[in-house]
């Protein structure tokens, strides 16, 4: 019983202070000039409970993409661990030859993580129809074979919604919708347990994108899933998501409960995200304050020093230019990144 209690309450995931840098070469070449890093994740840890969704969201290159990856492992971190369920698979990596390539253990776990992309046009292979992109992670890892596979893809497809006999058909025959469809459909092919949604909506029209995300939400109560659900648009993540962490240049600024976040957002980030929402109330909609943030995103080659959002940050101190803030909880379940905020 014990033991139990203690599974539930474990997290499925956990990531604890993950980095992510790239080389780019400096003018003149690799060569001639040498290179500088795009820090494009800088020091993230956050926990997943079993059955969650938690949502990433920031403006593009903050990194949220960047981070999804990092914790399936399709990146290999700079630093920092990630935990899926008390495998420490980011330490799943051995060199060989040179390069850096998945242990055998990474492998194995697959099964268990899957990614829905943001493009679904590009994410599926144009020359292969639907049965065939189906058919491959379960062959990859000797699901089902024959007859059995046939069924089982036939399922998924019910399973998102979609005409089962659609199974001869290529992707361009399908409108952007149902192609995100597919990609969920080869995303639920091995019965994963986490699923991160990389922008899964950003490239469909606006009309589509509710269906998507309530299909998400329906499938997470029915299989149980876990999701990572990355998106810039806040308003789609609150509806979808139980907490949210919003992200700023490659950090996590401010973590807490969708309804906490967008009800009471501490951070000045937030806050401006939080004010872009448009209202359905025409009197509020006018009559709201906003924050309008100046100047552009930094960028991660060169990253200012302390904040990184006091460049734009409207309630600035020198304090703020001269050191990092750390991600400190202010109320149970609801941690903040800022030096202003008590």
């Amino acid at each position: 019983m014990h033991a139990a209690a203690a599974a539930l309450t474990t997290p499925l995931l956990e990531v604890r202070d993950l980095a992510v840098r790239f080389p780019v070469p400096r003018a003149g070449g690799w060569f001639g000039g040498g290179h500088d890093e795009v820090r494009a994740v800088a020091g993230v840890s956050f926990a997943v409970s079993r059955g969650e969704t938690l949502g990433l969201v920031g403006e593009s290159g903050c990194g949220k993409s960047t981070t999804g990856r990092a914790v399936l492992q399709l990146l290999r971190p700079t630093a920092g661990s990630v935990v899926f369920d008390g495998e420490p698979i980011s330490q799943f990596w051995r060199r060989r030859a040179g390069r850096w390539a998945w242990d055998r253990r990474l492998r194995a776990l697959r099964q268990r993580m899957q990614m829905i992309f943001q493009d679904p046009f590009a994410s599926l292979n144009p020359r292969m129809t639907v049965e065939a992109i189906l058919a491959e992670p379960l062959r990859n890892f000797a699901v089902a074979s024959g007859g059995e596979r046939r069924e089982r893809i036939q399922q998924l497809l019910e399973t998102v919604g979609m005409d089962p006999r659609a199974i001869r058909r290529y992707p361009h025959e399908f409108s952007g919708g149902q192609r995100q469809r597919i990609g969920i459909a080869r995303a639920l092919a091995l019965g994963p347990e986490l699923i991160v949604a990389d922008e899964p909506i950003s490239a469909l029209d606006v009309s589509i994108q509710a269906q998507i995300i309530n299909l998400l939400a329906d499938l997470r109560e029915r299989l149980g899933l876990t999701l990572i659900f990355i998106a810039h648009d806040l308003a789609a993540v609150r509806h979808i998501s139980d907490r949210i962490a919003v992200m700023y240049l490659g950090r996590i600024v401010e973590l807490a409960e969708a309804r906490t976040i967008v009800a009471e957002p501490r951070h000045p980030y937030t806050q401006a995200l939080i004010s872009a929402v448009p209202l359905l109330d025409p009197v509020h909609e006018r009559t709201r304050q906003r924050t309008v943030l100046t100047g552009e995103l930094p960028s991660p080659v060169n990253p200012p020093s302390g904040c990184p959002f006091h460049t734009r940050c409207p309630l600035r101190e020198d304090r703020c230019r001269l050191e990092v803030p750390a991600l400190r909880q202010l109320a149970p379940g609801h941690e903040v990144a800022c030096h202003l905020v008590e």
